[in-house]
This record gives structure tokens, C-alpha cells and sequence, in this order.
């Protein structure tokens, strides 16, 4: 069971798949849209192409009549850019329409990896076994089903306009022509609508199998963290190294501390104060083994300390170090800091008299 995919797949996963050129893409619904594409423009031109056409047509005949058929004559190149003026639309629309449908299935991607030469590829027998195996088996289906449609839809249409085109040698020709392309156009729209609803169940087809070949199994799961986040064994290791130097660091500001106010034997707070600060400044703090240290600090360097077991839990666990005090304790701090300069005075002045 540890070896099924039933996980949904990381970011670092949809990276790798992409880099690789493996993104959810089908190559029919372009190509059907780019034909849509095409079709569209020809019927919106299809209302002014007969008159123009007709234009065209006289003023070849009568440029053939001025001068000879040679490969210079204007009559060539009358007719090429005439090709061109009504072939152009179509064509600029199928290739924006084509690239829009292309870049909307997963973007722009640049897979290197494909790009390699394979022999396998290039193998004849590869290529038969890919023909008569059961993916190109299924592949032959995928293609005859609209393909199927397509002709039952044909079929319907000219059977139902059957009597009119047996009659149609009764008819005049333009009216013959008119009927002739009302029935293409019908074919040919109903024919685009099928291939278009088969290239988005395709892609829907396709969209699920990458998603499924993307899913990942526990084990893949927590080698890819340890790939991107480390070891946790090192990364235990490395926050310890940390934990050390931050508590180094403290025990070195708590040197400069003006005060350090403590539980009597968990909590300790070393606070720092000057004239030109707006508040006291927490520089070092602990608990425990920390707490304890900090005090042997303050009494190797003569720094009073203040018991004072709710204020000093209060501070340890609202105010971070190197942070000033909030407001709301301006008042406890400022009753300590006054205690302690008294008592600062009063050892000075004390030892002025022992000097006298």
C-alpha cells in the first residue's frame, strides 16, 4: 500500500513534469479550432465573393485581351494577389486562433529533454509495436468515433434534401449553386461542431491522465521534503546551533543590563535603561537553566536583581528581546527602576563616607 499513488502532487513535482515537456495537451483541439477559424471567415467574406469575384473575373479577361499570357503579365499577378487578399483573413485567423488554443493548454514550454536524440524513436519495429498495440488500438477508436458522427451527419442531410437535389436538373444554375453550397456549409459547420466537442472531451481525457500520472506515493512524498527542506536530523542539529548562539549572544547583552528582574527560580529578565531611551529595553531573557545563568551573569557584574515573580513571567512571555516594554508596564518597571537607583545612591554615598 506504501507504494500507491493516491497523493496529490507537490508544486516541485508540477515543475519537474513541466520542465520536462509532460503538461495535459491535446493537438486536436487547436487544429479544430484554427479550421473553425477559417471556416468563420470565409462564410463572413462568402456575401461579397460572388461580386468580386465577378469584378475580378471581367477585368481578367479584359487584361488577357490587352496583352499576351507571359510570366511577367499583370494578369498573373492580378491573380495571385486576389488569391492572396481573400486567403490571408483565413489564414491569419487559424494561426492566432491555433496559438491562443496551443498556449491556453499549459503555455509557452521549452522541454530540452525531448528535444534529445533516441534511436528508439527512429526503429521501425518501435513504430509497429506502437501501431498494433493496444494504445494505438484504442488511438484508431478515438479517431473513428467523430469520424463516424461526422458521416451520420452528412448522411442525414442529404437524405433529407434528396428530392431537391434529384430536381435539381430542373433548376437554373445559379439557383443549383446556391442549394449545392447551402448544403456544404451545413456539413461543414456540423462537422466543425462535432470535432469540437470530441477535442474537448479529448482534452478532459488527456487533462486526467497527467493529473493521474502526476500523483505521488508516501515514500516519494518524503523524499521530495527531504530533497527541499534537508534532513530533519540536520535541520534538528542546525536549530540547536542556533538555540546556542542566541543564548550566547543573550548572556553577553545581559552584561549591559540595568536590572534584571526574576522568579525567584524559573523566570529572569534582564532590562536596560538610559536616559535617552523612551522605555527599558528587554536584552536577554530565560527560563530554567537560562534563567539561572542570567542571574550568575548579573552577579558577577554587579547588576541588582529584582524578585518580582508576576512581573517577570508577564515580560518573559509578552515582550521579546530586544523589544522596549509595552506601555501597560511602564508604572511596575518604573517602581523598580527608581527602587534600584535608590539603592545605587545610597551604596555610593555609602562608600564616600567609608572614604572620608
Amino acid at each position: 500500500m506504501a507504494g500507491h499513488k493516491t497523493e496529490k502532487p507537490t508544486p516541485r513535482r508540477r515543475q519537474k513534469a513541466r520542465e520536462s515537456g509532460q503538461v495535459a495537451r491535446t493537438r486536436e483541439l487547436p487544429s479544430v479550432l484554427a479550421a473553425a477559424a477559417a471556416f468563420g471567415v470565409f462564410a463572413w467574406q462568402a456575401q461579397q465573393a460572388p461580386m468580386a469575384w465577378r469584378g475580378f473575373l471581367r477585368s481578367s479577361l479584359d487584361l488577357s485581351m490587352q496583352s499576351g499570357l507571359e510570366p511577367t503579365s499583370r494578369v498573373f499577378f492580378r491573380t495571385g494577389w486576389e488569391l492572396l487578399h481573400w486567403a490571408m483573413p483565413a489564414m491569419v485567423g487559424a494561426f492566432v486562433i491555433a496559438t491562443a488554443a496551443f498556449l491556453m493548454q499549459g503555455g509557452l514550454v521549452f522541454a530540452t529533454d525531448s528535444l534529445q536524440p533516441k534511436v528508439e524513436r527512429l526503429s521501425p519495429g518501435t513504430k509497429l509495436k506502437q501501431l498494433f498495440s493496444l494504445t494505438g488500438l484504442s488511438g484508431l477508436l478515438k479517431s473513428l468515433l467523430p469520424f463516424t458522427a461526422i458521416l451520420y451527419l452528412a448522411v442525414r442531410v442529404i437524405s433529407r434534401e434528396w428530392g431537391a437535389l434529384v430536381a435539381a436538373s430542373s433548376i437554373d444554375f445559379a439557383s443549383f449553386l446556391r442549394m449545392t453550397f447551402a448544403l456544404i456549409f451545413e456539413v461543414t459547420w456540423k462537422s466543425l461542431l462535432v470535432l469540437l466537442i470530441w477535442a474537448a472531451i479529448d482534452y478532459v481525457l488527456a487533462w486526467r491522465k497527467h493529473e493521474s500520472e502526476l500523483l505521488m506515493s508516501r515514500e516519494e512524498l518524503r523524499q521530495e521534503f527531504k530533497e527541499t527542506e534537508g534532513n530533519p536530523a540536520v535541520k534538528s542539529r542546525i536549530r540547536q546551533l542556533q538555540r546556542r548562539v542566541r543564548r550566547q549572544q543573550m548572556l553577553k547583552d545581559a552584561q549591559t543590563a540595568t536590572v534584571v528582574i526574576a522568579n525567584p527560580t524559573h523566570f529572569a529578565v534582564a532590562l536596560r535603561y538610559e536616559l535617552n531611551m523612551p522605555a527599558p529595553l528587554v536584552v536577554a531573557k530565560g527560563r530554567d537553566l537560562l534563567a539561572e545563568q542570567i542571574k550568575e551573569v548579573a552577579r558577577w557584574y554587579g547588576i541588582p536583581i529584582v524578585e518580582n515573580p508576576p512581573l517577570a513571567q508577564l515580560m518573559y512571555r509578552v515582550v521579546p528581546v530586544g523589544h522596549e516594554i509595552p506601555a501597560k508596564l511602564y508604572t511596575a518597571v518604573a517602581e523598580i527602576m527608581a527602587f534600584v537607583y535608590r539603592a545605587q545612591a545610597r551604596a555610593r554615598q555609602a562608600q564616600r563616607v567609608r572614604g572620608n
